[in-house]
């Protein structure tokens, strides 16, 4: 046999055996390939591997197709983990709330305030308004308004009794306002004879200053009455 003869022969085993090695360490990775009847990748004369119609570049094998490397799996972390800190709760601060200041109508007899048929205002009626009127205005200072309404009985004319309940309301006014109270606050109404408490008919004899029994059954009727309402600032 010629030696070029025996040459190619030895090369063309050395391949045999070198495909037969590379075939042999990716038995397992054969997937996409074609393969003979020994199980050898089979390959085409240039030395490139045939793929089945399944081959997809994630089956590549390293000596047929370029392999890319996966990345190393990330291993997480078992130890726990601090909860973040959470912001300081900060209390809200408390509402101020509009409430309302209700008062009950104040009644005063005027026979205890002012002497009969006269518009001055007695030292025991100036004490009485003092703690039961002028101490209440003080503590509530932003009621939006006082009404200060006179009244007398049916003793003398409809006219004068008009006027001297207007007076006895208006002197009312004027201590107020001595007392701090602001005048823009306070209101007066006269209503004379009206909206009598009692009727006294049963006394006999004529409506004068004279019918002492009189005047004195119809002293309910001779009234101040005083009206506060409004609102005040209160916090809860």
């Amino acid at each position: 046999m010629k030696t070029s003869q025996i040459m190619l022969l030895s090369a063309v085993a050395l391949a045999t055996l070198s495909i037969s090695g590379i075939a042999g360490a990716d038995e397992i990775n054969k997937q996409g390939y074609m393969t003979d009847s020994r199980g050898d990748i089979v390959r085409s004369g240039t030395g490139l591997c045939w793929h089945t119609s399944d081959w997809t570049p994630a089956m590549a094998i390293e000596g047929c197709d370029p392999v890319t490397k996966k990345p190393a799996p990330v291993i997480a972390d078992s130890a726990p983990k601090s909860a973040p800190k959470s912001a300081p709760v900060i209390a809200a601060p408390a509402p101020v709330v509009q409430a309302k200041n209700v008062f009950v109508p104040y009644t005063m007899q005027s026979e205890a305030f002012f002497a009969y048929n006269s518009t001055e205002l007695s030292e025991h009626g100036k004490q009485k308004m003092n703690d039961e009127i002028i101490a209440k205005m003080q503590e509530s200072p932003r009621d939006e308004i006082v009404v200060v309404t006179g009244y007398t009985d049916q003793i003398g004319s409809e006219d004068y009794n008009m006027k001297l309940s207007q007076r006895r309301a208006d002197a009312v006014k004027t201590y107020m306002v001595d007392q701090g109270i602001d005048g823009d606050r306070i209101e007066t109404v006269a209503k004379g004879e009206a909206d009598p408490i009692v009727s006294c008919d049963n006394i006999k004899g004529k409506a004068n200053h004279k019918n002492k029994a009189l005047i004195t059954c119809l002293q309910p009727n001779r009234r101040i009455v005083i009206d506060l309402s409004g609102e005040k600032v209160v916090r809860k």
